[in-house]
């Protein structure tokens, strides 16, 4: 009798939707999150087109919509992104017993993620030095936005990369409770940048009236720096995952793959975020 039949046979037997026999062969067990990801992630995108839909006298749509759709996006995605990664590491991890992901497959393929991100950022840096360099920036209004905010910010982020590099050091030197405890500082760090610049967005719209509709700086400013909170929003959902399974103990100094992997994202969105300030923040009132 095949696992399947036995499934058909037994109704009180655990059952997932959609179950390994559901699914090609060689697959392993089918998820939902990554549909749910997917959905949230393109969201985020028609949320950002019904903000622009939004902006000046004659909106097609309420900015309450499409901050509302945004919202919700962005939660969505968030929810996709830890239930995929839970799903994948952290309740496997019981069922399995060992860490049985290969380690250089990992690796390399948050190395081809990072490659698409570079190509992303690319892209929008791309088209903010082409109209840096165009007649129509001399009619932009480009307001002093390099303050000390940025610069706390700054050290904010770059103190978490070196708390996240010691604390795989301690790992991998077997101190599990130097491990944790820096892994939570960095975790805490990641949430602390998070803030300051939802604060800094707050201060520049509410009280500065620097909005994304006030120019070619000002969407170029609030896509780059957007999209770059996204991804520390995310990176901050990884390290959220590696904290919970470094709680219970499921890292160790041989068996570490995913604490590489997520280092390796974390330090590539603070490399990301140097090169904002340098290009977008102090860049921006240069001749």
């Amino acid at each position: 009798m095949s696992v399947s039949d036995e499934h058909a046979d037994d109704g009180h037997g655990e059952h997932h939707l959609p179950a390994t026999e559901d699914w090609p062969h060689g697959f392993g067990e089918a998820s939902w999150w990554p549909f749910v990801t997917a959905i949230g992630g393109s969201g985020i995108y028609v949320s950002a087109a019904l903000l622009v839909l939004s902006i000046g006298e004659n909106a097609l749509v309420s900015q309450t919509v499409g901050a509302g759709a945004m919202a919700g996006s962005v939660g969505l995605f968030l929810v996709g992104i830890y239930g995929w990664l839970y799903h994948a590491f952290v309740s496997d991890f019981w069922e399995r017993g060992t860490d049985y992901h290969s380690d250089k497959t990992l690796k390399f393929a948050m190395l081809l993620f990072l490659g698409s991100e570079i190509a992303t950022f690319g892209a929008g840096f791309v088209y903010y030095f082409i109209v840096r360099g165009g007649e129509v920036w001399t009619q932009a209004a480009v307001p002093e936005v390099f303050g000390s905010l940025v610069i706390i910010n700054t050290l904010i982020l770059v103190v978490s990369s070196v708390t996240l590099h010691y604390s795989h050091i301690a790992l991998r030197n077997g101190n599990r409770s130097r491990f944790v405890k820096l892994l939570g500082t960095t975790l805490l760090l990641g949430i602390v940048f998070i803030g300051g610049q939802v604060y800094e967005y707050y201060e520049f719209i509410v009280h500065e009236g620097f909005t994304v509709g006030g120019g070619i700086y000002s969407s170029a400013f609030y896509g780059l720096t957007g999209l770059h909170g996204l991804h520390v929003t995310m990176g901050a959902v990884l390290l959220g995952i590696v904290f919970t399974r470094a709680y219970y103990g499921q890292y160790s100094a041989e068996r570490h793959t995913s604490v590489s992997t997520a280092s390796m994202y974390w330090h590539f969105v603070d490399i990301v975020w140097i090169f904002l300030v340098v290009v977008l923040y102090m860049g921006a009132n240069l001749v």
